[in-house]
């Protein structure tokens, strides 16, 4: 094993035998991502009695575990001059307000363009300990969600947002206009997998899955569409979409999951000039990670979002706002 950085030493408990060791170290381990510690495994970063260990390897009572995570490494993405909205900058978090159609990080086939490659010009320092191509994400939105999101700058906030995240006291509320009549005041406990069949979807239906929640908080019915705001206490990929799809209302605009129906009443139409799905990270609630001062930030619906329901519902979103509606009088005879 090489490698520089700070070390972990744990002993296994008779009650956690059995389990995987990547389960294991999830566990006890919190600020870091499964991911982060499979690949800490396959470097030789963890050793189980002194000895390498596998990611499927199961543990077994007194177990000595050590964990070794090297020193951040410096972000290499390219910076970019890109237009991004921060919402709030400090000496340890920055907030945004993410476009749509923008990658958050690089990966294959996405390289230029992302939220890092933009970050990366207008801040500072960002955390490597996300990894060389995902510098300070601690949490991610799909290519095509708009909304807000935390970066952590450093180490030490991207390891206190990971523990939030992980023990679920981000509060993460979205907007989503979906087909049909939706149930209010209800909870999606589904568990959300790789679909076996497509590898591009997730599935409420994989044979390997893990936890997923989603809580319906209020409804506003527009015909045959529903305006839905939800919270989600898990963060896996496409777990608004496919849970959505999975109850039979699919978000609208929503390609990969059925959400874009060829034909549609007249009324509905502005639907059709979508090129992405309807969905909007509105509001995340979290800790800061140094002061623990409770902070809230929201971005409004953006444009494209806002011409679609106002054309459908004109006086939806004055209602929602709590704005004044001006109806036009009729002039009488003269």
């Amino acid at each position: 094993m090489s490698g520089s950085g700070h070390e972990e030493r744990l002993v296994a408990a008779v009650d956690e035998a059995g389990l995987r060791i990547d389960v294991f170290l999830a566990r006890r381990l919190p600020a870091l991502s499964r991911s982060q510690i499979q690949r800490l495994i396959k470097s030789g970063h963890v050793t189980g009695n002194d000895r390498p260990i596998k990611n499927s390897a199961p543990v077994t009572a007194g177990l000595a575990v050590r964990v070794v995570v090297p020193d951040a490494e410096p972000a290499e993405p390219i910076a970019e001059s890109l237009p991004i909205d921060i919402l709030y900058d400090d000496a340890d978090v920055v907030v945004i307000n993410k476009p749509a159609g923008m990658v958050v990080h690089p990966a294959p086939g996405h390289s230029r363009g992302t939220v890092v490659n933009a970050l990366l010009h207008h801040v500072s320092g960002l955390s490597g300990v996300g990894g060389k191509e995902r510098p300070g994400i601690v949490h991610r939105l799909d290519r095509g969600t708009s909304g807000v999101m935390i970066i952590a700058k450093h180490d030490r906030a991207h390891r206190e947002l990971s523990r939030q995240f992980h023990d679920r006291t981000v509060v993460k509320e979205y907007a989503a206009l979906v087909w049909g009549r939706v149930e209010a005041a209800q909870t999606m406990d589904r568990p959300i997998g790789r679909d076996p069949r497509d590898r591009r979807k997730m599935s409420s239906r994989a044979r390997r899955s893990r936890s997923a929640l989603t809580t319906v908080l209020s409804v506003e019915a527009i015909g045959a569409l529903s305006l839905v705001r939800l919270a989600i206490g898990t963060g896996r990929t496409h777990q608004i979409r496919v849970h959505l799809n999975a109850i039979g209302h699919p978000i609208v605009g929503d390609s990969l999951y059925g959400g874009v129906h060829r034909r549609v009443a007249h009324e509905l139409r502005a639907v059709q000039r979508l090129d992405r799905p309807f969905l909007h990270a509105e509001r995340l609630a979290f800790h800061h990670p140094r002061t623990g001062e409770s902070l809230e930030f929201t971005a409004p619906l953006p444009d494209d979002l806002r011409l679609v329901l106002e054309e459908i519902e004109p006086t939806l979103l004055a209602r929602l706002e709590g704005r004044e509606i001006v109806e036009d009088e009729d002039e009488g005879d003269a």
